[in-house]
């Protein structure tokens, strides 16, 4: 996969949530039997220092893990390129290292 190819993409994860209401006679508050309501889809992610909750609809759960599919495969591309960029760099300095004679700071080739 290339980074452009990626599309859509939000950090996070997707769970499934049950809520009790407020209603006293509601079958979440039965105390013999209680069921709450639910399953709610949630995302739950944290950007830029900030937690963040957001219900999720069915209809649209799809595309949202497909969001969070691309986000980690871009992620992954990004660490890749960066661990190579820092390679590169090392192979430059020791290419340098080996030109230069570290006494005289001249050049081996002249």
């Amino acid at each position: 996969m290339e980074i452009s190819g990626i599309g859509e993409m939000t950090p996070g994860s997707i769970s499934e949530q049950f809520n009790v209401c407020g209603n006293p006679n509601c079958r979440c508050k039965d105390p013999d039997n209680p069921q709450k309501h639910g399953p709610y889809l949630q995302l739950s992610y944290t950007r830029k220092k900030k937690s963040t909750t957001e219900f999720v609809r069915k209809e649209i759960a799809v595309d949202v893990r497909k969001a969070i599919e691309n986000y980690h495969a871009f992620r992954k591309l990004t660490e890749e390129w960066v661990d190579l960029s820092i390679e590169i760099r090392k192979l430059r300095r020791q290419g340098y290292r080996k030109r230069t004679n570290p006494t005289t700071n001249k050049t081996s080739d002249g």
